[in-house]
Parts: C-alpha cells; structure tokens; sequence
C-alpha cells in the first residue's frame, strides 16, 4: 500500500514525465501542421522555430486532472463537491484557450477572433464554477464590498482576459514565460494552501499540477529552446493563472486581494507599462512594439539567457514580497506596497519601459543637491520660452 502523500507525489511525477516524452511528438505535430515561427522584424529567433509546445503541458496537465488524482482524491471540498466536478469545467474551459492559441500558431489568426475564444472560456468560467470575482475587500481598512451579478460577470471576464494576455504579451524570449509560471505558480499554490481563508486541497493541486506540467516542457524551451511555448501555452498557462488567483481576489482579506496581483507582477506591470508608453506616445494601447521589459534588457547589453534570467530573479523578488505581506502587520504590509511600487516606476525609469526622456523620478533625484543640472534644466527651458 503506498502512502496517500507520496501517492501525490507520483501524479505530480508522472506528470512530469509525461510533459518530458510528449515534448518532442509535440515538436514533430507541429512542424507537420505549419506551427513554425518564421523569423521577422517582431520576432527573436533568426531560423524558423517549431510552435504550439504548449499542447505537451496542456495534454500532461488534463491527463493528471482527469485521470490520475481523481484514483486517489477521495475528498469532497467545503460545499461537498468531488474532485471531478471541481475540476472538469476548468480542463475543459481551458482547451478552448489551448485550441485558440493552436490555430492562431498555425495560420495567425487576427486579434478579434483570437479574443473570441478567450471571452468564450472565460464565460464557460463564469457560469459552470464558482471562480468568480464577486466579492472585494478594500485592502487596508476599506470597505468589504459584494458586487451584483452583472458587475460580477464583468469583472470575472475582464480579469481572466486581462491576464491571459498579460502572460501571453510576456512570450518573447526561450523559457520566459515558463519560468516565471512555474515562480508565479509555487508561489500561488503556498499561498492557497497555507493562507487563504476558503482555501481547498483541490485548489493547490491543480496548482502543483500544472507546475510539473511545465517543469516537463522547459529544458526544450530554455535557451536555446528547440521548440517554442507558442500562444498554445502562453494563453492557456495564464488563463489558469487567471483562474486560480479569482480564489484570493474573491477572499474577504485585504492580504488574499493583493497577494495574486504582486505574484503576478511581472506581467501585469509589463502590461501596465505598455498601455501608460504606448497611450503617451499616442499609439493605440494593442498596438506591439518592441519595448516590453525584455526587450529593454536585451537593448541594455544583457544577452539571452542573462535577460530570461534576470526576469526570473525580479519575479522570485515579487513572490518573496508576496509571501512576506502574507506574514506582515498592516502597517508593514502597507510599506512594503509603497516600497515596491516605487522600485518597480524606479527600475521602469532606469531600464526605459516607458521610452525615452519619461524619467520623472531620476530627474528629481538629478535636480537635488545639483546645481549644474538645475542650472542646465532652467537654461533648456528659457531657451524654450524664447522659441515660442
């Protein structure tokens, strides 16, 4: 009789291993249906580069959800529910971001159909679980507000969308996105286990699931990667990210409603970033250009591997602040916020997130106790007043 922790140990194993052996048929699926990135302009790699790896940590995670913990999951969670009717309409909802991203690697598709699908799993979300956005706390003292049913919708959806492309914006260098997933995830699985009031078993172990699903894909993704997570994985990832944090936003604590957004920093203020860059420089906020955090990196010198790995460490440096503010007192939970929205605006100013000369802080911290650069800035601006 083996033991019921280490019967979670093998799923969480053999998951593993099958993401592992599924990684190169992937490969070869993919090259087969025209699933390949062509180098251009937008686009990294320099040779044609096989896509939709996503599909072997898609498949690795439903075989686990659907087949393997439901043998030893005997359980039912607070609302009496079993581990199947928990988890059948998360799998499913999320093959049709999987599907959506496969055509879109196979033939581009464009951006309206592209979030038709999202919408339409997001929707699934909403009306066959209860991962709804439908209660908030104010964090730090603010009112415990209930939203009604249309607002709930909307926010639902609205989070799920937002996310799920925050993540897939992300996808621009090997084991980017997997990386951070997987730092996001352990983070996320902690939290819901150890923190969250309403938390359940079945939560984490999706959570955990999923880790290992992608644990199998990475070493073909790290740089150099042989195969590409493509936006097969990268929506499909993030839409279950999406969906595991509604568990904390919906939570009545202020620590359950901030802890998924600093857990998910990396992508979120990268999103942030672009639409505050792009709106200033009057493009529209979908448009893509080449100044999200990575590219920033690379322009400062950084090479490949060094960027994805700085990125990881920034995103080991959320997950730690995370955990943290799950522990602090209120106040310290409040500096720690402040102390990391500054530093996050402060290294967007250093690294040029925002584009050139958009550097208000660096320009205070120039301005104080510099009197030739004050000098300099008064005699560009009387120079100025004299052109007009």
């Amino acid at each position: 009789m083996i033991p019921f922790a280490l019967q979670y140990v093998l799923v969480f194993i053999g998951t593993f291993m099958i993401a592992v052996l599924l990684t190169p048929l992937v490969k070869l699926f993919a090259v087969k249906i025209g699933a390949v990135d062509q180098p251009n302009a937008r686009r990294i790699n320099t040779v044609p580069m096989p896509s939709a790896g996503g599909l072997a940590i898609i498949i690795a995670f439903s075989l686990a959800v659907l087949v393997f913990l439901p043998m030893i999951v005997k359980v039912s969670d607070v609302h009496g529910r079993s581990f199947m009717d928990y988890a059948w309409p998360v799998v499913l909802s999320s093959w049709v971001v999987g599907i959506t991203g496969l055509i879109d690697d196979v033939v581009e598709l464009s951006a309206k159909w592209k979030l038709l699908g999202q919408l339409i799993a997001a929707v699934m979300v909403y009306t066959m679980t209860d991962f709804h956005f439908d209660k908030f706390k104010i964090p730090f003292g603010g009112p415990f507000i209930e939203f009604n049913p249309v607002v709930t919708f909307f926010v639902t959806v609205l989070w799920i969308v937002a996310i799920m492309n925050a993540v897939n914006l992300m996808d621009g260098l090997d084991g980017l996105v997997s990386g951070v997933s997987i730092i996001s995830l352990i983070t996320m699985g902690i939290v819901s286990y150890f923190f969250l009031f309403d938390s359940n078993l079945f939560l984490t172990l999706m959570i955990f699931i999923l880790v290992a699903a992608i644990l199998g894909f990475l070493p073909y993704n790290y740089n150099p990667a042989i195969i590409y997570i493509g936006d097969t994985g990268a929506l499909f990832i993030g839409f279950l990210i999406a969906v595991f944090s509604l568990q904390g936003l919906k939570n009545s604590t202020a620590v359950a409603v901030v802890t998924p957004m600093i857990i998910l920093g990396v992508p979120i203020t990268d999103t942030v970033m672009a639409i505050i860059r792009r709106t200033l420089s009057n493009q529209k906020f979908y448009e893509p250009d080449k100044m999200h955090l990575h590219h920033r990196l690379l322009s400062l010198g950084l090479t490949h591997r060094g960027t994805v790995l700085m990125i990881y460490a920034i995103s080991f440096i959320f997950s730690s602040i995370s955990l943290l503010f799950n522990i602090s007192s209120r106040l310290g939970g409040i500096l720690l916020v402040i102390a990391l929205i500054f530093g996050i605006w402060l290294l967007a100013e250093l690294i040029g997130i925002l584009g050139e000369n958009r550097t208000p802080i660096l320009n205070l911290l120039r301005f104080i106790g510099n009197s030739g650069y004050r000098q300099e800035v008064l005699d560009k601006h009387r120079q100025k007043c004299r052109r007009k």
